[in-house]
């Protein structure tokens, strides 16, 4: 099932117009995420913008379906609203999608595959008459590539140079290792309090995401209108069976998925709507969003705009509690330039496929 899940993975005929697979968007070569400097992914007619940034892949076997914590923190879930609740039913959102593959019914995806070389291996682990049957056919197709995701050692292989010195066979430089301390320390850049950096009581690796959700006020991004407003969770399907009351639903408005860091500084975009495309950058964001809101909130023509605008009325929503959003206007940001350096030397060392 895994063997078909890759050829699904691989496979632009399954999408209308035969321009798009699942890899277009999530290249192995690139950590399985987008491999080139787009914010958002042309869809399979080569000119629909999606909505969100398409995030990497990997290290994904590892979440869970969505829930809200004993605590009442939103957590799991797949896409960036958590809607999904399996890596299954993930796979069938973008063939179906009309800015993605643009398949027009479940019916035209199973036509598609069984024109493909490997239909016969289809009919032959899912019965001689599994394309006569479209949405069983089309469960199989996302069981498939629910399978590939599970057992090809790519989507999780653990290979970065953090991964290498936790197992003892090599050391962080100095930079690095400052870099570490910053990442984890509450008073400086508290990246660990989202992103776990340490190794489980149960001595499994870290995955740098505790798959939670927060809102971060990412500022608009003005490049790319098709992001505008994203209300993310309180919108999502994830919380659309709870029976939540309208306050309750509202106070996640603005909310999106933590993602994994590891491999963070091969990305090419960044957050949701993409409006970063710079590492550095990023970091400045998170360190000067309060300090210096000016820098970042800004209008189509470049001039001061409401800080928080993309979605101000939940302005409320915004995590502004903890390092290193808790300092005052005009203050001194949580890290200087230098320390951002050590920080960024650090992400780095979570880079998939590192040798010595």
């Amino acid at each position: 099932m895994a063997q078909l899940g890759q050829k699904i993975f691989q496979d632009r005929s399954l999408s209308a117009g035969g321009t798009q697979a699942c890899a277009s968007c999530h290249d192995p070569a690139n950590a399985h995420a987008p491999s080139n400097h787009l914010v958002v992914q042309l869809g399979a007619d080569g000119s629909s913008l999606g909505g969100r940034v398409a995030p990497s892949m990997r290290y994904l076997s590892y979440n869970r379906a969505f829930r809200i914590e004993a605590d009442g923190t939103p957590a799991g879930g797949f896409f960036w609203d958590g809607r999904a609740a399996s890596l299954a039913e993930q796979a069938k959102g973008p063939f179906l999608n009309d800015k993605e593959m643009a398949n027009a019914d479940v019916a035209a995806v199973v036509r598609a595959l069984s024109a493909t070389s490997y239909a016969a291996d289809f009919r032959a682990l899912f019965g001689a008459d599994i394309f006569t049957r479209p949405d069983d056919a089309f469960e199989r197709i996302a069981l498939a590539l629910q399978a590939y995701q599970r057992e090809d050692a790519d989507f999780a292989p653990f290979s970065s140079k953090y991964d290498a010195f936790l197992r003892g066979r090599t050391r962080l430089s100095d930079t690095e290792l400052r870099g570490l301390a910053l990442f984890n320390s509450p008073a400086k850049g508290n990246c660990a309090a989202c992103h776990p950096s340490a190794v489980g009581a149960d001595g499994s690796f870290p995955l740098f995401t505790d798959f939670s959700y927060d809102a971060l006020g990412v500022p608009r991004n003005q490049s790319a209108p098709s992001t505008w407003g994203d209300l993310g969770l309180c919108a999502s399907q994830a919380i659309a069976t709870l029976n939540l009351g309208t306050a309750a639903r509202e106070a996640l408005c603005g909310k999106f998925k933590v993602p994994s860091l590891r491999n963070v500084a091969v990305r090419q975009a960044y957050f949701h709507n993409g409006r970063f495309t710079d590492l550095r950058e990023v970091l400045t964001f998170y360190v000067q969003r309060d300090t210096n809101p000016e820098r970042w909130y800004l209008d189509g023509s470049q001039a001061a705009d409401v800080k928080f605008n993309d979605l101000p009325a939940y302005a409320a929503n915004v995590n502004r509690s903890e390092a290193p959003y808790n300092r005052p206007l005009g203050g001194t940001p949580a890290l200087d330039t230098a320390e951002i350096e050590d920080l960024l030397a650090f992400l780095r060392t979570l880079t998939d496929g590192w040798t010595p």
